[in-house]
């Protein structure tokens, strides 16, 4: 599902609020998690799911073009981790 398919489904769903309401709740829902992210946090939707981030290490890499080794730095990567119902249903029938 993409972003646009996300809101036509909320849409449809809420028929109640106009494009712009949807567009805007689906927006600030995306931006919480994502600051709530980058400040070091962790979101965890009940029964969905939990974002987190994870470090990373500084490694060698390998340039896949020139097989050059070159440096690749620590980072920080986000992480989602299926809660329990999501899991369960992924492996139903």
């Amino acid at each position: 599902m993409i972003r646009s398919e996300l809101l036509s489904a909320l849409a449809q769903d809420n028929p109640e609020l106009r494009a712009e309401e949807v567009e805007q709740v689906v927006d600030i829902f995306f931006e919480e998690i994502a600051q709530r992210l980058t400040e070091g946090g962790r979101v965890e939707l009940r029964g969905f799911g939990a974002f987190s981030t994870r470090e990373r290490e500084a490694r060698k890499g390998r340039n896949p073009r020139t097989g050059e080794t070159v440096d690749v730095p620590a980072k920080r990567v986000p992480y989602f981790k299926p809660g329990k119902d999501i899991r369960k249903r992924l492996n139903e029938g």
